[in-house]
Formats: C-alpha cells, structure tokens, sequence
C-alpha cells in the first residue's frame, strides 16, 4: 500500500473513533444530568411521583424481593409503602452507555422517620439501567 491510502485510512479511522467517543461522551453526561434531575424531583416532588416521571412505560424494580412492572405500579407501590416524610437522596459514581442503553451506579442515603420524628437512615448502592427513548429523552428500565 502507499503511504498517502495508509495516512488516509488511518485518519479515517480516527475520526469515526473520536466522533463515536464524543457522542458516546454526550450521552454519558445526559445521564448523569438525567439521574440528577431524577434525585432533584425525588426532593421536591416525592419519590412516587419522580419515579413514574424518569420510568419508562415497561421499567421493572425489584423491591423486598419483588418485582413491580410498569410506571403505574411503580408509582403505585412508592405511594403505598413510603412513610410520610421518607426522604432518598443518591448521586452516580459512575455511568457508561452503548447505543440506547446506559447505566448509572452509586451511592444512596435512605431516610425515614419513625413517630416521634427520629430519623433512621440506611446506606447502599444503586444501579439504574436506562434506554434512550423515540423523543430524545432517557428513561429508567431497571432499578
């Protein structure tokens, strides 16, 4: 081969690898924007309402050793078994993505008060899997 189709090729190869990594990059970032504004409604609207928001219409949960499938149930589930004034507080420590689908992990903070207002907390981590949606926007499948 002649040095200048080496060069070609290999300049050619770069660019779709650095284009692929900056869009790879992007989208890495738009779920961990996703994932803080998830922790933002949880705060300020409640936990059932921002898990139905961030869920995709088929998201699963598994809690106390059960699934519960669909946004309705989730949102369902959370309105039934949070004490008032429960609060859930987490941030991604990390979070990868390959074509529409992504994942976020990282540390959580749950707290929820007992009747006289005494505050218990419990610590762990998460894991959320998300899948980009037809408008753009990504949505939680797994949590």
């Amino acid at each position: 081969m002649r040095f200048s189709t080496i060069l070609l090729i290999t300049l050619t190869v770069s660019l779709i690898t650095i284009s692929c990594g900056t869009k790879t990059g992007k989208d890495r970032q738009s779920i961990i924007s996703t994932e803080l504004e998830f922790v933002e409604m949880a705060g300020e609207r409640g936990i059932a309402e921002a898990f139905y928001y961030f869920a995709a219409d088929s998201a699963v949960i598994l809690r106390g050793g059960k699934l519960i499938r669909g946004k309705e149930a989730i949102r369902d589930y959370y309105l039934k078994n949070l004490k008032p004034g429960t609060r859930l507080l987490w941030a991604p420590n990390h979070a990868d993505v390959s074509g529409d689908l992504g994942y976020t992990w990282g540390k959580y903070t749950h707290m929820v008060p007992d009747s006289t207002g005494r505050i218990t907390e419990s610590y762990g981590i998460f894991h959320t899997v998300w899948k980009k949606q037809p408008d753009g926007n990504w949505r939680f499948v797994w949590d």
